[in-house]
This record gives C-alpha cells, sequence and structure tokens, in this order.
C-alpha cells in the first residue's frame, strides 16, 4: 500500500491528519479488522512525516480503539462488533456454606471424547496451535541423551534444569523465587489438589470465586470441604469486602481462586487489588491456593502479576503449568506451596513420587532454548482473534439482550441470556454435536442456570460459524 505525503491543514496537527488518514483506511476497508498497520518507519517514509508523529498518530488511533497494539509485533486493526453487547454484572451467589455435588460436570464433560461434536464447551487450547512438532523432537533428544535420569524416579521436588526454567519465567509474574521452593506437579490440577490437601483438613470451608472453575469444585468434594460462594466482578475478580468479612467471622480456613483470565468469567485483579489480598490473608493466617494457568495467555503488551508476588509470609500457595499454553498431554505442572512446602512434598510423594521425568526434560529445553516467548506472542494473537470472532457471532446469531464478558486474556466466555436454561439448552445443542458447559456446573449451589461458558481457543472455521447459529436458534426454545 502506497500512500502520498501530506498536505497541510489549518488547525489540525500533523499527527491528527495522520490518524484519520488511516482511519479513512479503516473505515472505507483498505485495512481490515486484523490487519497489520504500515510500520512506523515506513508510513514516516510515506508520508514525509517525523517518526515521533507517526506514534502520536497511532496513540490517537488506540484511544479511538480502532487500533491495538502487539507486543514486538506492531500495530494491528482492531476486530469491530457489529453491536456491543452489555455485560454481566457482579455475581450474587446465595448465602451461607454450600456441601459439593459436581457429578453434572464429569457427565457433561465426556462430550469431549466424541470427535463428531464441535468443542465449544472444554476449555482446552487448540492443539494445532501448539508447538507439538518442537515437543515430540525434544522429547526424543531427551530419550536419547538422558537415557538414564529420563526412566528414573525424580524424588520431589522435581527435575532441576525445569524448576530452574520455571523460576526464571516467573521474574515476568512478579514472582523471585529460587528453584527449591518451586514442587513440579502433574499439571495445575495436582497442584491445585496437593496444595488443598496440605492447608486444610476435611470439613474446613473454603471460600471461592463464584461462579468457579468447576475442577475445582471436583476437588474440593473429593477432600470433603465445604464451600463458601463469594460476590465476583466479571472484569475485576473477586470482591474483597465480602471475603474480609468472613474472615473476620471465621467462616472460611482456605481461599482459592483463579487469579489471572478466570475460568469461567475471564476476570483478571489489578495489581492494587492482589496486593491487599495477599496482605489480608497474611494478616488473617489463612492460606490461599491461587490458581494462574492462564497468565501468559494475556492480549496486553504486559503480563499481569500473581498474587504470588506481593506474599510475604508464604500464606499464598502459587500453581500453574504449561497445559493451556504448550501440551495439556504433558502433564508440566508446578506448585510454589510457600509454608507449606514440606507438606506438599510429601504428600506428592505418597500420591505418586514423581511427575514423569521425561516430559520434564522436554519442557525445560523447549523453555531453555528461547522458542517459548515466539509461541506465546503467536498464541496470544490467534486467541484474541477468535474470541472476537465468537463475540462477533454472539453479536449476531444471539438475542439482543444477551450479556458476554470481555477477558483481556485467556481463551473462554461467559455468556448470559435471561430466562436460559442452560441445561435444556445443553441437551438440544448435543443433540446437534455441539457441546457448551452450562452455568450449573460452576457453582455448588447450581446457581447460573442461565448462562454458559463457551471456549474460544480453536481457529475459527465455517463449522464454528454454523455451530454458533444452531446455538443461538436453539436459545428462545429453552428460555422460560
Amino acid at each position: 500500500m502506497q500512500l502520498s505525503p501530506l498536505s497541510p491543514i489549518k488547525d489540525r496537527s500533523l499527527y491528527e491528519q495522520v490518524a484519520d488518514r488511516m482511519e479513512t483506511l479503516i473505515a472505507e476497508g483498505t485495512l481490515q479488522p486484523g490487519d497489520r498497520m504500515p510500520s512506523v518507519r515506513k508510513l514516516h517514509k510515506q508520508l514525509s512525516v517525523s517518526i515521533s508523529t507517526v506514534l502520536e498518530a497511532y496513540r490517537l488511533l488506540e484511544d479511538r480503539s480502532l487500533i491495538r497494539a502487539r507486543p514486538q509485533s506492531g500495530y494491528y486493526v482492531c476486530q469491530l462488533l457489529p453491536s456491543t453487547p452489555a455485560e454481566p454484572t457482579s455475581s450474587v451467589p446465595p448465602v451461607g456454606v454450600h456441601q459439593v455435588d459436581n457429578s453434572l460436570a464429569f457427565r457433561i464433560m465426556q462430550a469431549i471424547r466424541d470427535p463428531s461434536t464441535t468443542q465449544l464447551g472444554a476449555a482446552i487450547p487448540s492443539m494445532g496451535l501448539l508447538p507439538l512438532n518442537a515437543l515430540n523432537r525434544l522429547m526424543g533428544q531427551a530419550l536419547r541423551q538422558e537415557t538414564l535420569e529420563a526412566h528414573s524416579y525424580a524424588i520431589p521436588p522435581g527435575c532441576e534444569s525445569l524448576r530452574h526454567e520455571v523460576a526464571r519465567r516467573l521474574l515476568s509474574a512478579g514472582c523471585s523465587v529460587t528453584p527449591d521452593q518451586i514442587v513440579i506437579t502433574n499439571g495445575t490440577t495436582e497442584g491445585v489438589y496437593l496444595s488443598l490437601m496440605a492447608a486444610t483438613k476435611p470439613g474446613d470451608t473454603v471460600a471461592l470465586e463464584s461462579p468457579t472453575y468447576y475442577g475445582l469444585l471436583e476437588a474440593l468434594e473429593s477432600l470433603h470441604l465445604k464451600v463458601l460462594e463469594l460476590p465476583t466482578h466479571p472484569r475485576d475478580g473477586l470482591l474483597l469486602e465480602p471475603l474480609e468479612a468472613a474472615l473476620k467471622q471465621g467462616q472460611v480456613q482456605a481461599c482459592a481462586l483463579v487469579s489471572n483470565f478466570s475460568n469461567p468469567l475471564g476476570s483478571c485483579m489489578d495489581d492494587t487489588k492482589k496486593k491487599e489480598l495477599a496482605e489480608l490473608v497474611t494478616r488473617y493466617r489463612v492460606p490461599l491456593i491461587e490458581d494462574d494457568v492462564y497468565g501468559d495467555l494475556h492480549f496486553s503488551s504486559h503480563r499481569p502479576k500473581a498474587i504470588k508476588a506481593f506474599d510475604r509470609e508464604g500464606y499464598v500457595l502459587y500453581c500453574s503449568s504449561y497445559s493451556k499454553t504448550l501440551s495439556p498431554g504433558l502433564r508440566v505442572g508446578w506448585a510454589i506451596p510457600g509454608r507449606y512446602q514440606a507438606q506438599v512434598e510429601q504428600r506428592k510423594w505418597v500420591m505418586n513420587h514423581t511427575t514423569a521425568i521425561a516430559p520434564q526434560l522436554t519442557v525445560a529445553a523447549f523453555l531453555a532454548n528461547g522458542g517459548y516467548d515466539r509461541h506465546v506472542r503467536q498464541l496470544r494473537r490467534a486467541y484474541e482473534t477468535q474470541m472476537t470472532k465468537m463475540l462477533q457471532a454472539i453479536c449476531t446469531y444471539f438475542p439482543r439482550e444477551t450479556k458476554v464478558t470481555r477477558p483481556e486474556g485467556g481463551h473462554v466466555l461467559w455468556v448470559e441470556v435471561a430466562g436460559l436454561d442452560a441445561l435444556q439448552l445443553y441437551e438440544r445443542a448435543l443433540e446437534q454435536h455441539i457441546s457448551i458447559a452450562p452455568g450449573h456446573i460452576f457453582s455448588p449451589s447450581r446457581s447460573y442456570r442461565d448462562c454458559i461458558r463457551l471456549n474460544t481457543s480453536e481457529p475459527w472455521t465455517p463449522k464454528i460459524e454454523q455451530a454458533m447459529a444452531t446455538l443461538g436458534a436453539l436459545i428462545e426454545p429453552c428460555r422460560q
């Protein structure tokens, strides 16, 4: 695309003229949603203006929500929605402590095994976007070069080279930890489970954001723990005032949440709130299990910090994995249990002795060779584009009064339609070979009967577009 130099216009600064020229190109469709904008240097030469003028123009276009900067990639035209659906408000879960029975979630998630089903329900990454060939090559290399180590036990805390790489990468989350403070686990799920085992006893009550990840509810049920659901904002996460009130009254013995781009809401606490939360649990000496599995999947230029970054006395038990960014099947995760490390290591040894060594060596090699940063940048761009496509489909096919979240990372959307029977919609959709996650499974009180969670990780295809159109058509018959 060749642009002619600007002609000065009275009462319009140069950067405003540059911004107006580019806005016209976007409005006319020359530059379409998702397209890369001309580089700053290219525009500087073509329009005969300074680099600072182009940068100021691009900042103005960002303010107009027309373009967005992507780290180490440039500027891109924003995806424009045909309309702007409202967002859900803060949740209002029922008062009181609940026993957990989440057998419904297991039945619903079994649909994952059906290859003929369009998978919009399970929050799993797109296998086609993961670096599987590189991981396979590195695993073969590990098995050839580290024959004895790859087939041995790795007594907790796990493979040293992997713990070193994890500690190095956690600096971007604001966490300064040593490899010895990290315990390798079979994915985030085992890390959370071991942390709950170490920090609670049967009959204790755990405070959760509401709605919350159904897998966490399954862990709580298995450990005979009770749940106190707390109000949660779809953008900002758990409301701290109700939590502090519960802590003051001695209602809870632990807390658990997904800190960044939570599942299912996609909420993300800001740093001020994370610091306040870390100080709160420290003041009351109540452990907090933090699941940060989506933290690397941010759409902005900087990774959000972990709550663990503000933990000074070890009351935050931090858990994460590479299941959402590299491979769900390798099951490489970790915990930083703070003051509970000895208990977590002991329970890890009793439960399964070790996490398989070959996957640990494979992930450590991938992290060490510098490929992770490049891969995850591409993954974030793909997920942001695909989430916008899903939002566009919701605007097009779902009822006008539909409410939907606006996550700034991850790959799930929370959708609310007043009067919807989400379980009935799930059953009717499954008859059409479409899988969704009904809101029922994200609360022990089955509170979110008019909500569904959608997975946005898969690259957009006509099949997914048709599935969204079918879902939209099925909603009205499922409303009460």
